[in-house]
């Protein structure tokens, strides 16, 4: 796509996040995508509803071409004559070729073969908006999953923390430094933060789920820590005006515009004579001469109680309607880049206050513990002050989380959701690899590539998985 940034996106970094006692799993947000293209059957149903498209073109193609058919014929003549002692009936049969071919159809043929290969040209641009919705559903089940992980490492060192809380109060409980109720607090909190961890490894389990749903797959290995930011255009106009260019939605309509075009001009076509000719070539079963004939045709509509002319009306009718859909379009996708970019903002303000709010928090903590230690402050106020930093920790997370979503929630927007763009390391589907071997209309099943038998075999071991 000519005109836009072509930004790569970084492989996952090495750092790898501690592992929950229920397991380890995953790997980074490049390897999620790189699964969910390859096993996707919204990508493969895309595909060959793409190739059904590519076959309109070699139908339109065949239709310049002249048609031979046979023609077999068994015929019972009666030759009754009504004297006694005559035969009641003989039998004759026939074996012939005929040739059609038409010569001059006022364009209607051309005007298809140019509609259909728009409209081949409008699916490889939904094939590409279906690619950015299924790795937009890999990235938002593999952040889900990663929020919940990390979730899950911060509940466990607040459990801990908790743990070492009751104890300490439990040692000053024994030295009459405090009464029974500040430990039935800490317990209280410490069965709290139990039911909370066991909630949080939940999450942990429905995003594995939710991940082997976007990638075919359970998550594997190890978390990789969140990869690099992908870089976007300078500004929200700039972003803007980038999608009405390339986003596939608006892509497809365009080509689908020109298809209603050329269909308009197939229905005027329909009002013109059509000339063609004809050859017959045949044998008999009684040994007669063989029969041949060349004939020349010439139709034309006169008079048709008014369907040519509805059918014009409708095919203009139906462009028209293309073309508000675009306007519509090219209005939605301006929206929703607008609307992304918003929340992108929002959860970089987000992320850098619950950084301002850890800070705060860390240091009331600890200044609560020190003063609780010299009995200035009780452990309610400890733990409360505890709480308020595991709220901003788990907040910074959700925040990070979300930071990461809007990203890609742009690229989507704009159209830049796809491997190509990202960079990820796969095996591209070709869509003109199928085109081009069916495209003359060959007489023969088409054979696919290499290439397209790897992709073939792939899909069909997933989707037998």
């Amino acid at each position: 796509m000519s005109g836009r940034s072509r930004v790569r996106i970084a492989a996952a970094t090495a750092l790898a996040l501690a592992c929950t006692a229920s397991g380890t799993w995953a790997q980074s947000l490049a390897d999620a995508m790189v699964l969910a293209y390859r096993s996707s059957p919204l990508l493969a149903q895309q595909r060959n509803l793409l190739r059904a498209d590519d076959e309109d073109v070699a139908q339109a193609v065949a239709a310049l071409r002249p048609t031979i058919r046979y023609l077999a014929e068994t015929r019972l003549d009666d030759t009754t004559s009504g004297v006694p002692g005559t035969l009641g009936s003989t039998t004759s049969s026939t074996l012939g070729l005929v040739v059609d071919y038409t010569l001059i159809d006022g364009g209607q043929r051309a005007f298809r073969i140019g509609a259909t290969k728009e409209a081949v040209l409008a699916a490889r641009w939904s094939l590409l908006q279906v690619e950015q919705q299924v790795l937009g559903a890999a990235v938002d089940a593999y952040l889900a999953l990663a929020l919940a992980v990390r979730t899950v490492d911060v509940r466990e060192a607040n459990l801990r923390l908790l743990d070492t809380q009751l104890q300490a109060a439990r040692d000053r409980f024994e030295v009459g430094e405090v009464t029974r109720t500040d430990v039935a607090i800490a317990e209280s909190r410490l069965a709290a933060a139990r039911s909370s961890l066991a909630a949080a490894r939940g999450q942990v389990d429905i995003g594995r789920e939710a991940y082997r749903l976007a990638t075919g797959e359970l998550p594997s290995g190890t978390l990789s820590s969140l990869p690099p930011m992908p870089e976007l255009p300078p500004s929200v106009e700039r972003a803007q005006a980038l999608a009405v260019q390339v986003n596939p939605t608006i892509k497809a309509l365009q080509h689908n515009v020109v298809a209603g075009d050329l269909l308009v001009q197939v229905a005027e076509a329909n009002r013109l004579p059509t000339i063609s000719l004809q050859g017959t070539v045949g044998i008999t079963s009684d040994g007669g001469p063989e029969r041949r004939s060349l004939s020349l045709q010439g139709s034309g509509p006169i008079y048709t109680g008014g369907n040519l002319s509805s059918l014009s009306r409708q095919a203009v009718a139906q462009v028209n309607a293309t073309r508000a859909q675009l306007a519509q379009q090219a209005r939605v996708v301006t929206d929703a880049v607008g609307r992304a970019w918003a929340a992108l903002q929002v959860s970089k303000a987000q992320v850098a206050a619950s950084d301002q709010q850890i800070r705060a928090a860390q240091l009331a903590f600890e200044g609560f513990r020190e003063e609780a230690s010299l009995g200035a402050r009780t452990t309610l106020d400890v733990l409360d002050a505890e709480q308020e930093l595991l709220d901003a920790r788990v907040l910074r997370l959700e925040a990070e989380t979300q930071l990461q979503g809007a990203l890609y929630d742009v690229l989507a927007a704009i159209g830049l959701l796809t491997t190509d763009h990202l960079g990820l390391a796969v095996e591209r589907y070709d869509p003109t690899e199928y085109y081009n071997a069916v495209r003359t209309a060959p007489a023969t099943r088409a054979q696919p590539s290499a290439r397209g038998n790897r992709l073939d075999r792939v899909l069909n071991r997933f989707g037998r998985d």
